[in-house]
């Protein structure tokens, strides 16, 4: 049964042209980076299933896609962003100029939303709620190459390996998913979720952080080998890892929040990309196929037909998004 969602996550994901997995942000190294998208990439239409609204003519020219917990986002090939859904918050009026974008990602939960996109300078423009200073960008807005938004929460990593996290302005959301451990360094990628954050290091581990009472349900807790991960991805309960061999580690999901998202289905193998929603995960095949699984009560599990040629994915509160190759 599913109970009401406080946190959403959202990740935007984009295939790479081989096992570099999700979508990378400037990144040189062999893995992609959550939440955001890289402009200079096959594009393609999208698709959307579940509790989706769509307003906007989304049949062709996008390079990546970002799902929110009411909202969505999709990034053009000439660096422009479309947004749609819900906009109580503002969460899809991207700010002037709308260009020069190479990533997006939608955060927030089924009432407060923002969203981020990161410009081809390294800079973040952010935009929607900013109640828990989810939008306060610090000086330098600079240097940063990717980015990654949260329920009440956003971060971004910098090329120099750290990461740079903000909101959490209040003590009621704040669960420590803005303090980033000690060192903070060697990331190459990042994930927001709920009341967590996930940094993938580059020698393969996952660091995570947040999860504090009473919204642990173990979404911290990395499954031990910490090791060979390319890619991750935080929901509202839960978290994803990628492995290099293909597999999905899935964890989290404690007590009432469980709802079949951590159950990857068989044969878990052949995964190249990534997704977290609030109670339902998504997993990219190489093959151009969805693996959805979780809770389905607004179809979120339900792949249209047919489920072939997808080359990114993205997982809200309950809808999801794919980019189908032109």
């Amino acid at each position: 049964m599913r109970r009401a969602i406080p946190t959403i996550t959202r990740t935007a994901h984009l295939v790479p042209f081989r096992l570099r997995v999700l979508v990378c942000a400037l990144l040189t190294a062999t893995v992609t980076v959550v939440g955001t998208a890289q402009a200079q990439a096959p594009q393609g239409s999208i698709v959307g299933w579940g509790d989706q609204v769509v307003g906007v003519d989304l049949s062709g020219g996008f390079v990546a896609v970002a799902a929110g917990g009411v909202h969505s986002l999709g990034l053009k090939a000439d660096g422009s962003i479309v947004g749609w859904g819900n906009n109580q918050d503002g969460q899809t009026n991207v700010p002037s100029p709308n260009a020069n974008f190479i990533a997006v990602a939608a955060g927030g939960d089924y009432i407060y939303s923002h969203s981020l996109g990161l410009k081809a300078d390294g800079s973040i423009v952010a935009w929607g709620n900013n109640g828990y200073g989810q939008l306060n960008v610090p000086a330098p807005n600079t240097g940063f190459v990717a980015v990654a938004a949260g329920a009440y929460h956003s971060l971004g990593l910098k090329a120099d390996g750290s990461i740079v996290a903000l909101g959490c302005g209040d003590s009621v959301v704040n669960h420590g998913q803005c303090n980033v451990p000690a060192p903070n360094t060697g990331f190459v990628a990042v994930a927001a979720g709920g009341y967590h954050s996930l940094g993938l290091k580059a020698d393969g581990s996952i660091v995570a952080w947040g999860c504090g009472d009473p919204y642990n349900e173990g979404q911290c807790s990395v499954p031990a080998p910490n090791s060979g991960f390319v890619a991750v991805a935080a929901g509202a309960w839960h978290s994803l890892g990628l492995k290099a061999d293909g597999s999905i580690v899935a964890w989290g999901c404690g007590g009432v929040y469980d709802n079949g998202q951590c159950n990857v289905p068989p044969p878990n193998t052949g995964f190249v990309a990534v997704a977290a929603g609030g109670y339902h995960s998504l997993g990219l095949k190489g093959d151009g196929s969805i693996v959805a699984w979780g809770y389905n009560g607004d179809g979120q599990t339900n792949v249209p037909a047919p489920n072939t040629g997808f080359i990114g994915i993205a997982a809200g509160g309950s809808h999801r998004l794919g980019l189908k190759a032109d």
